[in-house]
């Protein structure tokens, strides 16, 4: 094994504890293969709290929790999403100007190219952020550099935390969605009526199981045969 070649862990539990998992120091990279056990509503980095109805949260047996990446609300839901992290070390995968990490925009687009290729479908959007009224208040609504969309509806969300040694790239996709199902755990007044929100597009049953390990391969190819000189 080489110090390039990733590695898929999965792991099982509450979506908090997923979430809080640290990326050690050095990191290695790993696609980190996430099974939720309950429901949970992940709040993007810097997204207020007050939009959230508590009540219907708690009635709902959803956990209310926040990731460190930035971003619109996700409602994760045991065997309807595919979640992953993407943990990338930045030490040998060049500077500025170099390799596939030289800067956050760049880095999801690279992303996003590797899961069209493994996943056969979807466009990799290569623009700036396309925003909605709603895009800040749920993710998916949005679209932001690297995500793939299909016909207009977003088929994967990615989003993105750096420290000092690591990339960790969160990588979000649905088996099936139920458009109010997160607005209905949203206070009055930031609750959205579902037909103004965007399509969302859904991976088969067979991607679902199978991605994180084709994506494990592609992975490993690019980053060793990128300069990053």
């Amino acid at each position: 094994m080489s110090g390039n070649d990733f590695v898929v862990v999965r792991s099982r539990g509450p979506a908090s504890d997923l979430h809080e998992r640290p990326v050690p120091d050095p990191a290695t990279p790993a696609i980190w293969w996430h099974d939720v056990t309950s429901p949970a509503l992940v709040l993007g980095s810097a997204q207020d709290q007050s939009v959230v109805d508590a009540a219907a949260c708690r009635a709902a047996g959803v956990d209310v929790i926040r990731r460190r990446s930035g971003g619109g609300a996700v409602l994760l839901l045991p065997g309807e999403v595919v979640w992953f992290d993407v943990i990338v070390p930045l030490a040998g995968t060049g500077g500025p100007g170099h390799g596939p990490m030289s800067d956050i925009r760049r880095s999801m687009v690279w992303l996003g190219e590797r899961l069209r290729d493994v996943m056969g479908r979807g466009t990799v959007h290569d623009g700036p952020l396309v925003a909605t009224p709603w895009s800040r208040t749920i993710c998916f609504d949005g679209i932001g550099p690297g995500e793939l969309v299909v016909d207009g509806a977003k088929l994967v969300g990615i989003s993105q935390r750096r420290t000092r040694h690591a990339a960790r790239f969160q990588v979000c996709a649905h088996t099936s969605y139920d458009p109010s199902a997160l607005p209905a755990l949203l206070r009055p007044g930031h609750r959205p009526p579902t037909d103004v929100l965007r399509p969302v597009a859904l991976i088969d049953d067979a991607t679902a199981g199978t991605l994180p390990e084709l994506l494990r391969t592609t992975l490993t190819t690019t980053l060793t045969t990128t300069p990053t000189t």
